[in-house]
């Protein structure tokens, strides 16, 4: 299967809305406060007091703008690339572990034809906006792709689905959000147990994955090789950069 283009990343009908939606409204709340704080120094002609302000605006500025960039446009061309990379044949059988509302779920499936891609989620809006069971199927139906999609409302610490399921297991900033290291843990075993041996796990998350490869190894996968992923996958500079996980799942 050929890879997608750029226009073709472009031309998205679905609808994906804004990951940690809370915090991109933070970024942008204080790039206008510092910029209302350079005016109001500016008036009261306190050089310093301007030059202070300017310097945090511009800060919070790029932050904002990194962000939204990431969220509306950089992770998917990002995903793009890993999934060229995994080389899918196709006829799959695919879990999106936390799919929110489809962007990578539906980029999976595009690459399938007779495979299939299973999304699972809790539907959390605090870690997207708009987030929904029904918003995952519609976008699915809207890129054309709605027959290779199945969504179900399910925990990642406590899959719904038999061992040795899946071909390849795929997440995108969800796992983070479980807050116990031992429960995140707890969805790494869940992720390796219903992967096929020989099957694959690519999980892109902004922290803690060095615990996700420490768990793996632990459960004997191989092949585990982390990497960081560039700017088009920073939430709003370097250091909220997004880390890239993958590993493999021995043969019996």
């Amino acid at each position: 299967m050929q890879p997608m283009t750029q226009s073709t990343i472009t031309m998205r009908r679905g609808q994906y809305g804004y990951d940690a939606p809370f915090a991109l409204i933070a970024f942008a709340t204080l790039t206008v406060l510092t910029g209302i704080g350079v005016a109001i120094a500016w008036w009261l002609k306190s050089v310093q007091g301007a030059k202070i302000f300017t310097a945090y605006s511009v800060l919070f500025l790029v932050n904002t703008a990194s962000f939204f960039y990431t969220t509306r446009r950089g992770k998917f061309i990002e995903w793009e690339r890993i999934l060229d990379r995994v080389c899918l044949r196709g006829d799959e059988a695919v879990l999106d572990m936390g799919c929110g509302r489809g962007a990578v779920l539906t980029a999976v499936a595009r690459r399938l034809t007779t495979g299939q891609v299973t999304g699972v989620d809790i539907w959390s809006t605090a870690d997207q906006s708009g987030n929904a069971r029904e918003v995952a199927l519609r976008n699915a139906w809207l890129e054309g792709v709605g027959e290779r999609v199945r969504i179900e409302t399910a925990d990642m610490r406590e899959l719904p689905f038999p061992e040795a399921t899946f071909d390849l297991l795929v997440s995108s900033m969800a796992i983070h959000n479980i807050r116990s290291g031992r429960e995140r843990r707890r969805a790494i075993a869940e992720a390796f147990r219903v992967t096929k041996p020989g099957g694959r796990i690519v999980i892109a998350d902004i922290r803690a994955t060095a615990t996700y490869a420490d768990e793996l190894r632990n459960l004997g996968a191989t092949n585990v090789h982390r990497q960081r992923l560039g700017w088009r996958f920073w939430w709003g500079n370097p250091i909220a950069a997004t880390t890239l996980l993958t590993a493999s799942k021995p043969r019996d």
